[in-house]
C-alpha cells in the first residue's frame, strides 16, 4: 500500500514537472515570438529610417547643385551687369562725344553758310569781269548755285560740293584748248561764229565763212576785228581743239604782256 501511494506520488510529481517543463516551453516560444516580431518591426523601422535618410540625402543633394547652380548664375549676371554698364558708359560717352560734334557742326554750319554766299558772288563777280568765255553757261551756273542755296531739301554739303565744282570749271577755263560755235554781236549785227579760245591768254572769233576774225580786248570790254594774216592760222587752231587735225605751232594774236610797276 505504502509502494502504490509512492508510485503515485513519484508519478504525480513527474506529471507536475512535465507541466512546469510544458509551461516553461510555451513561456519561451511566446518571448522568442515576440522577440521575433520586434525583431521584424525594429528592420521595418530601421527601413523606413534609411529610406527617409536617403529621400532627406537626395533632397539635399538636390538643394546644394540648386545652390551651386544660383551661385553660378548670380556670378554669370555679375559678370554681365558689369559688362553691360561698361557697355552703357561707354555709350553714353559716345553720345556726348557726338553732341559735342552736332553743336560744333551747328556752329560750322553757321560760319560755312555765309562763306558759300560770299564764294556764289565773288564767283559771279570773276565771271562779269573775265574773258567771256561760254559767258552765258558760266552765268546761269552761277543763277543756278544761288538757287540751290534756298532749296531745304539740298543739304550743305551737297550746295558746297556744287560751288567748288563750279570753281573747279572755271580753273579749267584758264588751260583749256577749246573751240565751239556761237553768236557774235558786231556793229548790232549777229553773226554765227566759232569761238577759240587758248586758256584765257587768247580769245578768238571767226566767221563761218572763214572771212571775218575777231579778238576779245578785255580791258576794253569790246571784239576787235583782225587782219586777214590771221584766218588761216585762226581756221587751224580751231581744226586742232577738235582734234581734226595734229597739233602744230601756229601763229596768234595775244595780249601784251603789262609792265610790272
Amino acid at each position: 500500500m505504502t509502494k502504490v501511494i509512492n508510485r503515485s506520488k513519484i508519478a504525480a510529481a513527474v506529471v507536475g514537472i512535465m507541466a512546469v517543463a510544458g509551461s516553461a516551453t510555451v513561456a519561451a516560444n511566446v518571448d522568442l515570438s515576440r522577440l521575433q516580431a520586434e525583431q521584424t518591426e525594429t528592420h521595418r523601422s530601421s527601413a523606413q529610417s534609411q529610406e527617409r535618410i536617403d529621400s532627406l540625402f537626395e533632397q539635399s543633394r538636390e538643394l546644394l547643385a540648386e545652390y551651386r547652380a544660383v551661385v553660378s548664375q548670380t556670378e554669370a549676371l555679375r559678370v554681365y551687369n558689369d559688362h553691360v554698364e561698361r557697355l552703357v558708359n561707354d555709350q553714353n560717352e559716345t553720345m556726348e562725344s557726338l553732341q559735342r560734334q552736332i553743336d560744333g557742326i551747328e556752329e560750322t554750319r553757321r560760319g560755312v553758310v555765309p562763306l558759300m554766299y560770299r564764294m556764289i558772288d565773288s564767283l559771279d563777280e570773276f565771271v562779269q569781269l573775265d574773258v567771256p568765255i561760254r559767258s552765258e553757261n558760266r552765268a546761269n551756273r552761277v543763277e543756278r548755285l544761288r538757287g540751290i542755296m534756298t532749296q531745304s531739301n539740298v543739304t550743305d554739303s551737297e550746295k558746297f560740293r556744287q560751288i567748288m565744282e563750279a570753281y573747279q570749271a572755271e580753273m579749267d577755263y584758264g588751260v583749256a584748248l577749246n573751240a565751239y560755235q556761237g553768236d557774235l554781236e558786231v556793229d548790232g549785227e549777229t553773226i554765227s561764229v566759232d569761238f577759240f579760245h587758248l586758256g584765257r591768254v587768247s580769245f578768238l572769233a571767226q566767221s563761218l565763212d572763214q572771212r571775218n576774225a575777231w579778238r576779245w580786248d578785255n580791258d576794253a570790254r569790246e571784239w576787235v576785228e583782225l587782219d586777214s594774216s590771221y584766218l588761216n592760222p585762226l581756221t587751224q587752231a580751231i581744226r586742232m581743239a577738235r582734234n581734226q587735225t595734229q597739233v602744230d605751232i601756229v601763229r596768234l594774236p595775244v595780249p601784251a604782256p603789262e609792265n610790272a610797276e
